[in-house]
């Protein structure tokens, strides 16, 4: 029972403590925790359990025709892993596509989605492997393989799924359907193909791979970061083109523009309203700011879509009632 309330414990900290990290680094618009909760729980339970049946499925039927306990964990861990876990981890991504259409706005959406997802995934499946390492190696493998796992490589799901979460946002901001369909198909084989070699080269060569493999995993990581840091700068760059005319209109004031516009403004804006008792109106005046800005840059690549007129007017509308009250 210790072992694994200790690895839960682990796993299931750090899983949060690294979905944080993402949720903190989407600025300007936040995606609703309900959502996110529900990615969360579905990596950690519909993907990590429905991958591991998979597995145990493909595996049994491998050994039946091969014969091959070799030539099964191959197969195993290069091929059948990297599939079932991508493809699982990214139909939470898909849904939130399909039926949360208006909460899918970006790239950055499509990062912090398939991030929590795939943290969510990570969280189930180190606590299994610690548990299963405590009862071979007692406490001080559990460590051991915590600081492999989820010390050093705890990015590595995240970082994978999150070219399928790029996939679906530029199938998202694309007005071509040939784009459509196969920025998402693309997405999901980058990821199974990186974490195919991952898994495949540690397999083949075992501990000697760790000075490869290790490596190209945290430039993996670095890419994306560096792709979330230059989708948030994009989502500046639409503010601060969409709101400026807004200012003439009369619905913000410049002071107002400065503040949206700025991830260091609003911060300092939040704390100010905190301690003048108003915070929650303040962050939703600047929440709506970034709806206005985000669908107005929508209706001009995409037109109407699903009534984006309608809703700059009734955003419109519900900040020029709020701007002379923040």
């Amino acid at each position: 029972m210790l072992g694994f309330l200790l690895a839960i414990s682990l796993s299931f900290a750090f899983a949060f403590l690294y979905a944080a990290i993402i949720f903190w680094m989407d600025r300007y618009e936040q995606e609703p925790k309900r959502l996110l909760v529900g990615v969360f729980l579905w990596g950690a339970l519909i993907a990590a359990f429905g991958a591991l049946i998979s597995q145990l499925v493909l595996s049994a039927g491998t050994l039946a025709l091969t014969r091959s306990d070799a030539a099964t964990e191959l197969l195993s861990v290069s091929l059948y892993a990297p599939i079932t876990e991508e493809s699982l981890k990214g139909i939470a991504v898909l849904l939130v596509f399909l039926v949360f259409r208006s909460e899918f706005d970006s790239v950055v959406d499509g990062i912090v989605y398939a991030g929590i997802t795939a943290l969510g995934f990570a969280a189930t499946e180190n606590t299994l492997y610690l548990f299963s390492e405590f009862l071979d190696g007692g406490l001080a493998g559990l460590l051991h393989l915590f600081f492999l796992r989820v010390i050093l490589t705890g990015w590595n799901h995240p970082m994978y799924t999150a070219f399928i979460g790029i996939g679906f946002a530029v199938a998202r901001l694309n007005p071509s359907w040939l784009v459509k369909l196969s920025a998402p198909a693309v997405g999901w084989l980058i990821a199974v193909t990186i974490h195919a070699l991952h898994n495949g080269l540690l397999t083949i060569l075992g501990g000697a791979a760790a000075c490869i493999v290790f490596p190209l995993d945290w430039l993996g990581w670095l890419f994306i970061f560096g792709m979330l840091l230059w989708a948030v700068q994009h989502e500046r760059n639409w503010l601060v083109k969409q709101l400026k005319d807004e200012i003439a209109l009369g619905v913000i004031t410049p002071e107002q523009y400065r503040v949206a516009t700025s991830s260091v403004a609003r911060t300092g804006a939040w704390m100010r309203a905190l301690g003048a008792g108003h915070f929650r109106a303040t962050r939703q005046f600047y929440k709506l700011c970034t709806r206005l800005a985000f669908k107005k840059e929508q209706s001009t690549k995409f037109g109407d879509e699903t009534g984006n007129a309608a809703t700059i007017a009734r955003v419109r509308a519900e900040l020029t009632r709020r701007s002379p009250q923040i």
